[in-house]
């Protein structure tokens, strides 16, 4: 079994195969550089004092793939949201919705036909369930879910 270096070498990684699963590989095993073999001479100088710096490198190409995987796999402000809602019961979202809407208790009340005593209890509820420290929160999170 290999220990690890107190001070491990830094590690590039220069090859002509530009395929995205070997760049995921060798940075999981921690290259901070990836070049193509394509990439200018002085661009390469330079590349190599940059890792050699302990500072990441990776070719444009690489660098344009890599940002634009993980825009495509983050959600949506309203998809994460609309999760972070999911776990509400229908009367929960009815009340969260309210507050949203910027209703009192009272009007809640009125509106679902509930005590201003048990929406209250439904807002602190929901408030803990999701994290939330107050009643803006929740209209911004209501909002930001596309459900107001």
């Amino acid at each position: 079994v290999l220990e690890p270096e107190p001070d491990p070498p830094k590690l590039g990684m220069l090859t002509t195969f530009d395929l995205d699963e070997y760049v995921h590989e060798a940075l999981r095993l921690g290259a901070v550089g990836f070049l193509l073999k394509d990439t200018p001479p002085r661009e390469l100088a330079a590349a190599v004092r940059t890792v050699a710096d302990g500072q990441a490198m990776l070719s444009p190409s690489v660098t344009k793939r890599l940002l634009a995987s993980y825009v495509d796999r983050a959600p949506s402000r309203a998809e994460a949201a609309r999760g972070q809602l999911a776990g509400l019961t229908m009367r929960e979202e009815d009340v969260i919705r309210a507050v949203a809407r910027g209703l009192s208790n009272a009007e809640i009340g009125r509106e679902l036909r509930l005590t201003e005593a048990t929406v209250k209890a439904h807002v602190s509820r929901v408030l803990a369930k999701l994290g939330l420290a107050n009643r803006v929160q929740a209209a911004i999170l209501v909002h930001d879910a596309d459900l107001g």
